[in-house]
């Protein structure tokens, strides 16, 4: 059952569609039809997210022209909640490295990974590492002996991610594509772009992101899993609520910024929206293009073509960005490991899409 406030069925309803709910900093609220969508159409998909037969759906949040649209909440859920967002976490690794061009730490996305790891400090740091370029791991199409299907692979997250010290292990796993061909998801892709920000940096991931991105937009509460040897699984296992979830995609809908402030290198951002390296229609039905941790996908609904990118997370976590509307859509859900999780966040982007006018 969704939960907005404190009233209940009627009240509640009126609390969404109106838009009268408590403020949020940098976001003030704005009505549904001022922001552009038919209230009737709305209307009449709100029944089906109340009763979906599943109580892992967690929660719907619209941003538009950094302004809050909607805002529901399910199942005991509540705005300060926060869920694993699974991989979609990814997606917010690639802005962090935009992060660090901003700041000088990382110059092109052609520097090679090998450049970022003194050898005589990695010892075991691969050969194979000087040919595989940044923009290698952000298109998933490293080379690197790791395939998140198949755990045989020695680049497979159950063979580091539990480790107290994983970084070592990562640097000498070989190649067995050449880099840039080939599209093979996995996560030690994301775990290197991690690594290679907290070489730069002199930091975990996890405190790169409080001090330069988090703490700017005002996002104190979150978790990300950190190891023993402050490294962070720069591929998961970030908690977030779904507003602070939608919060991050305002950067990409904002060419990086936030409020007033810059936090996110431009160039960084236009590559992030417009690069598509690999058709995914043969892997996965509900992806078309895949580039830089981010999903690309083009639409006709009710014979308008929406053009939006989107992260997605396992259990059908999916923060969609549509440039042209400047709107962002959140979805959260606990349904981990099934097969509708990322089909039912379909649905109701499909809905809130086709209420657009």
């Amino acid at each position: 059952m969704r939960s907005i406030s404190l009233f209940l069925s009627f009240f509640g309803l009126l609390l969404s569609v109106y838009g009268q709910r408590p403020p949020i900093d940098n976001l003030p609220a704005i009505g549904l039809e001022e922001a552009g969508f038919n209230l009737d159409s709305v209307n009449a998909f709100i029944p089906a997210l109340d009763d979906f037969t599943q109580l892992d759906f967690r929660g719907l949040v619209v941003l538009k022209d950094n302004q809050a649209v909607i805002e529901w909440y399910y199942n005991s859920t509540e705005r300060a909640t926060i869920n694993d967002i699974r991989s979609a976490g990814k997606s917010i690794t690639s802005l962090l490295l935009g992060v660090a061009m901003k700041e000088g730490l990382v110059q092109n996305l052609d520097q090679d990974i090998y450049s970022f790891f003194p050898k005589e400090k990695y010892p075991t740091l691969n050969e194979d590492y000087k040919k595989i370029k940044l923009k290698d791991l952000l298109d998933m199409s490293s080379g690197l002996d790791a395939d998140a299907d198949d755990s045989d692979t020695p680049g497979h997250a159950m063979h580091w991610v539990y480790n107290d010290e994983w970084l070592e292990y990562i640097l000498d796993v070989p190649l067995v594509n050449e880099p840039g061909e080939k599209f093979v998801y996995a996560d030690i892709n994301a775990a290197l772009i991690g690594a290679v920000i907290e070489e730069t940096s002199g930091m975990s991931l996890n405190d790169f992101a409080k001090e330069k991105v988090f703490g700017p937009m005002g996002i104190t509460n979150y978790y990300w899993y950190t190891n023993a040897s402050r490294q962070t699984v720069a591929a998961g296992t970030l908690f977030l609520s779904t507003l602070d979830f939608a919060k991050l995609g305002i950067l990409v809908a904002n060419e990086g910024k936030w409020a007033n402030q810059q936090l996110v290198d431009i160039g960084y951002i236009d590559r992030l929206l417009t690069h598509k390296v690999f058709d995914l229609t043969e892997w996965w039905n509900i992806g078309d293009q895949y580039g830089m941790f981010w999903y690309k996908n083009q639409e006709t609904i009710n014979g308008k073509t929406v053009d939006y990118l989107w992260a997605a997370g396992n259990g059908g976590n999916q923060l969609v960005v549509v440039p042209k509307e400047k709107m962002v859509i959140a979805l959260t859900s606990t349904a981990y490991g099934s097969r509708y999780g990322h089909a039912r966040s379909r649905f109701v982007l499909n809905k809130v899409l086709g209420a657009l006018e």
